[in-house]
Order: C-alpha cells, then structure tokens, then sequence
C-alpha cells in the first residue's frame, strides 16, 4: 500500500495531515493539558514544529514506518486531534498505537472510535499480529480507551521516563491478532 487512505467512520474521517492543518496542530497539541497527558509531544510547541511533524508523514507511511492520521470530526471537517501507529516492525508484524485528542474534544468517543478503526487497520490493512501503547499512570483516560479497544494491560513500567524533573511510571497494553479476531 503505497498511499495513506482516506477512512469514513460514523461521526469522523481518519485521513492523512496536510500542510494546512499545522496551525490547528500547533493550537491544540501545544496545550499545556495535552502535554501533561504525553511523552512526545513537545511543549511549548513552537512555530515551524507542526509543519516539521507532517512532513515525515508521507515517507513514513510509503516506507511502512508509521501511519498518522488526522481526526477530523464528519460534519464540520474540524481537526480533533491525531491517531497513528509508529515503530511498525515487519519483520515482528507488530506497532505501536498512539494518539492525542485536543481538549475542546476530551470526553466524547471521538479516540475510542479512531482506535478502533486504526487497530483492524493494522490488522487486516498492515497484516500485523500484535499492537501495542502505553500511558502515563495518571492519565486513566487514556488506559480507558485501550481497554474498550480490548486491549489487555501487560504489567507498568516504574518510573521508566522522566518529565518535567519527575519520574512517572508507564503503563503498557498490548492486543494481538486472534484475540482481535475474537472480538469482532
């Protein structure tokens, strides 16, 4: 598969970043509530940061890397936030899932909903076998939509990274194929 597609789902579209959506990137994963949910977005985020993260997007995507998607709610076509799988490994048939919702769209199933599609995506698109996240302890929301995604949780890293001068612990979920397969 050699271009990113374009998926309809009931209230949201998963469709690659364009250029055109940096400022919005910026205004929403620049909040200092999203950067105290994640690891890797930076904070402040800065002028040029957004443009710099979609440019990879298109080569990560044509060289099986990782798979970003922008959230884009049906109706208004507003950005909501980003859901993709990075690290992909092929040789393993295995990524990690990941994602971050701006805070005007905290709340509402618009990530569960995402998570879901980007899961059979890498099971059934991808031909993966195991798909794996992680999450601050602290931020149970976002344990809450690996779980509905059935996700079962592998064990918490102690204080595996620091942030902001404190060590916080990481919690890891996994879900393999079959047991996706069972599911739906």
């Amino acid at each position: 598969m050699k271009e990113q597609p374009v998926i309809e789902l009931e209230r949201i579209i998963l469709r690659p970043f364009s250029l055109s959506d940096a400022k919005e990137v910026q205004s929403l994963a620049g909040d200092e509530a999203v950067d105290r949910t994640t690891l890797n977005i930076p904070h402040p985020y800065l002028d040029g940061m957004a443009e710099q993260w979609i440019g990879t997007h298109k080569s990560d995507f044509e060289n099986c890397k990782g798979a970003v998607f922008a959230i884009v709610l049906k109706g208004s076509q507003k950005l909501c936030g980003a859901i993709g799988l990075s690290s992909i490994d092929m040789h393993y048939e295995r990524a990690e899932l990941g994602y971050w919702i701006g805070v005007p769209y905290w709340g509402q199933g618009y990530c569960t909903e995402a998570a879901k599609e980007v899961v059979r995506f890498g099971f059934e698109d991808l031909k993966l076998n195991r798909i794996y996240a992680q999450y601050f302890s602290g931020n149970t929301a976002s344990g809450r939509v690996m779980q509905k995604i059935g996700m079962q949780r592998e064990g918490c890293l102690r204080q595996h990274v620091k942030k902001y001068d404190k060590f916080m612990d990481i919690v890891c979920y996994a879900i393999l194929k079959d047991e996706w397969k069972e599911q739906n």
